[in-house]
């Protein structure tokens, strides 16, 4: 399906590779996913182990193409914290009101991922010659499907509904 797109093609074969996406471990399934966005090609792996709905993500593979590389440094910071941000969408992200007022209207009242159940994130980075694209948001699109098709993996339910605690899961 990528072969009239060479960029988005070896950033996929490199998370794959990155992941080892063809060992197979028991107890953990892996989901992944690719996306472009900004001038960027971001490719992910989520590795999760699942027990019942309680979701372990063990560890996150994130492969980036956004061009000619400026600062590595803070290309794989806005990566990381992009997967942050999205796996917090993906088991919490809902703005729910109340009484006709907004209930999370600031950090402090809006759950996010914590530390403590928080995967291990390993980036890398494409060298390429193309124009430098976007890093500030691009990480933040494929770990939503990554996690999924890793949930997929395990139990065989097809996630089609975010967040996921509204179908009872939760991080560990």
């Amino acid at each position: 399906l990528l072969k009239d797109s060479p960029r988005c093609l070896a950033v996929l074969n490199k998370v794959a590779e990155m992941s080892k996406w063809e060992e197979k471990v028991e107890g953990k399934f892996k989901g992944i996913a690719i996306h472009e966005s900004f001038g960027s090609i971001v490719g992910e792996v989520a590795e999760i182990s699942l027990t019942g709905k309680n979701i372990k993500v063990e560890k996150v593979f994130c492969v980036i193409d956004c061009g000619k590389i400026v600062n590595p440094r803070i290309i794989e910071s806005q990566m990381q914290s992009g997967i942050v941000y999205g796996l917090t969408a993906a088991l919490y992200g809902e703005i729910t009101l109340k009484e006709g007022k907004i209930v999370q209207t600031n950090f402090p009242n809006y759950q996010m991922v914590m530390m403590s159940t928080m995967p291990h994130v390993e980036v890398q980075i494409i060298e390429s010659e193309e124009h430098p694209g976007g890093v500030g948001e691009p990480g933040t699109p494929p770990i939503a499907p990554a996690l999924t098709n890793a949930i997929f993996a395990a139990s065989g339910e097809r996630i089609r509904k975010l967040p996921l605690s509204n179908q009872g899961y939760q991080f560990v």
